[in-house]
């Protein structure tokens, strides 16, 4: 140092960059996700890492199912939904009774899930989320009640269905190598369907009349009511739709892993919040970023710790992200 100078980048490029870093969080995570790899191809070979990966997909897509079906209740009623992992468990119930009790293929059973969770969802809204709407109940109860709906309905599966572990019947031997890289058949249906799912969610939000509703409900339920949408429609497809994808998910989750409990979606709803507060709370696309994060540093993190541990990478990403960037990666709070 001479004459008093700092030794490194001048003051007003650091500043720039933390400003253009503040604007860009989504290329700021894309870096950190990069450098990541890098390292753990580096440490780890690209084989092993190309595999966590093809893995880490597979987890992130329904993820992200169960991600986006969170976000868009929250992005437009503002309700923290604790009992939708529990959502994802009665979706994989219904899709086992119809594919091994009742003996339909599988393609069936996800279509029956998706329509009755659906309607499941539009029934607590009528029953209980409008009604408390109306009489005004703060952010405390409306939490209450849905703490009160999980038990519930978690309790009740487990009172019918029992609590031995079940499975779907699908073919979880049969596997694809490509390029030195493994997956199973049935996992590979399950990522297929749930990115072409993920993409029709997508251009509905951008593209559709519905869509455009549901991001003005977002934005300011009051003013989009006033404006001529008929809210209570849109408030009915949003449950359907989040209900639904929560269905879909989970018996997309069974298929892959082989195994139901009720306690299937309980543990699967940490990941899941974390996407949502990963990519935005209340934003759509955000948590279908999420979701695929999530999905990807659960599984890279077998490369350095035990797969136990992979769990405890949602508690992280969530602290870190709450702490550095509570409104996430894609900012704003109450957008879809």
């Amino acid at each position: 140092m001479e004459g008093g100078e700092a030794i490194g980048p001048p003051l007003g490029v650091r500043a720039g960059a933390l400003d253009w870093a503040r604007r860009n969080p989504a290329w700021v995570a894309v870096g950190v996700l990069a450098i990541i790899a890098l390292l753990l191809i580096i440490a780890e070979g690209l084989q092993p890492f190309a595999q966590r990966s093809v893995n880490g997909l597979v987890a992130g897509s329904y993820f992200a199912l169960g991600a986006i079906g969170l976000t868009l209740v929250y992005g437009i009623l503002k309700l923290v939904n604790f009992a939708h992992g529990d959502t994802l468990t009665l979706g994989a119930y219904i899709g086992f009774f119809f594919n091994v009790t009742l003996g339909l293929p599988i393609f069936l059973a996800i279509l029956f899930a998706v329509v009755l969770v659906g309607l499941f969802g539009v029934a607590t809204e009528k029953v209980m989320w409008r009604p408390m709407r109306r009489k005004r109940a703060g952010m405390l109860q409306l939490l209450l009640m849905a703490l009160g709906l999980a038990f519930v309905l978690r309790n009740a599966i487990q009172f019918v269905a029992g609590t031995q572990p079940r499975a779907l019947d699908v073919d979880v031997t049969s596997t694809y190598t490509f390029l030195d890289l493994t997956i199973g058949r049935t996992e590979l249906y399950v990522v297929i369907t749930g990115f072409v799912v993920l993409s029709a969610v997508a251009w509905m939000l951008r593209s559709t009349r519905l869509g455009r509703e549901m991001r003005a409900l977002a934005d300011n339920f009051d003013l989009a009511e006033t404006t001529g949408i008929d809210t209570g429609r849109v408030v009915y497809i949003t449950w359907f739709l989040a209900a639904g994808l929560a269905g879909l998910a989970g018996v997309l989750v069974v298929a892959s892993s082989g195994s139901l409990n009720p306690n299937t979606g309980f543990f699967l709803l940490l990941p899941i919040f974390a996407a949502v507060v990963l990519g935005g709370i209340g934003n759509a696309f955000g948590a279908l970023a999420g979701g695929i994060v999530i999905g990807l540093a659960q599984e890279w993190s077998t490369l350095v710790f035990a797969p136990e541990w992979k769990v405890a990478v949602s508690f992280v990403v969530l602290i870190i992200v709450l702490i550095i960037r509570p409104q996430g990666i894609f900012g704003r709070e109450r957008t879809l």
